[in-house]
């Protein structure tokens, strides 16, 4: 009987084949996000930080709709927020908030934000997830709360105090906005991002027909280890990038 062996992630020998499947990777993820219903108008963003051009990072075009995006819509951005590949113009909220989680962040490769319905729910309330559920404790003492709801993030001094709020964690609640994720790879954040809204989703059904019963902070802890590490993150997304690649092709072009 074989051993079974567990999917990794590819390596690369070289740049321009470890671009293009980042690149392939987000269109993914924002059409998965369209599929998910996290789009909101213009609202909502995801990068990938470039193999390459460190301080350069690959984002959807302002005011494209998730579900049409594909690899040769992605746009280039410096650190200056200049678009240097692609005819398109970048969210300007995307700039202010990813590029300071990416310098902050060194060991990021990818961050995702979109207005959710539950995330945005869930946000209101001004509390962090409890571990209620296998799933949610993937967040376990691994996600933060920023509390300062201040308008549409356009500013260096909030991405910079949004970035410092999250610290190492994977994940963070802004109040009154959103959820953000933070991976070592497009999958691991875009995963991140589904599952946690989800995580909200639950926590405010549980709550809302009575109280939960929160499992243990050691068996937490326990389950964290098993469900919330980054390989677990990164292999999630998998059987998900093949679904829409199946479904809609086009997002390759």
């Amino acid at each position: 009987m074989s051993k079974l062996i567990a999917q990794q992630p590819p390596e690369f020998n070289n740049l321009q084949d470890e671009r293009l499947y980042r690149k392939q990777r987000l269109a993914a993820a924002l059409r998965l996000f369209a599929h998910y219903g996290f789009d909101e108008g213009v609202a909502g963003h995801i990068t990938v930080r470039d193999p390459e051009l460190s301080d350069h990072f690959w984002v959807n075009p302002f005011g494209m709709y998730f579900g049409h995006i594909r690899v040769s819509d992605l746009l280039l951005v410096n650190h200056l927020g200049e678009v240097v590949e692609g005819k398109k113009t970048v969210n300007g909220a995307a700039f202010a908030i990813h590029s300071r989680i990416h310098q902050a962040r060194q060991d990021i490769i990818s961050a995702a934000h979109a207005h959710s319905l539950y995330g945005k729910a869930w946000s209101s309330l001004g509390r962090l997830l409890d571990p209620i559920t296998q799933d949610a404790c993937a967040f376990y003492l691994d996600h933060a709360l920023f509390e300062d709801y201040t308008g549409v993030v356009l500013d260096f001094e909030t991405g910079d105090r949004i970035a410092a709020t999250l610290g190492e964690k994977k994940a963070i609640i802004l109040r009154n906005h959103g959820l953000l994720t933070v991976g070592h790879s497009v999958d691991e954040a875009a995963w991140w991002f589904i599952t946690m809204d989800r995580s909200c989703q639950v926590q405010l059904m549980a709550e809302a027909v009575g109280k939960p019963i929160l499992i243990e902070p050691n068996v937490a802890s326990l389950t964290y280890s098993q469900v919330g590490n980054d390989y677990l993150g990164w292999l999630s997304f998998q059987s998900l990038y093949d679904k829409i690649v199946h479904l809609e092709p086009d997002l390759l072009d």
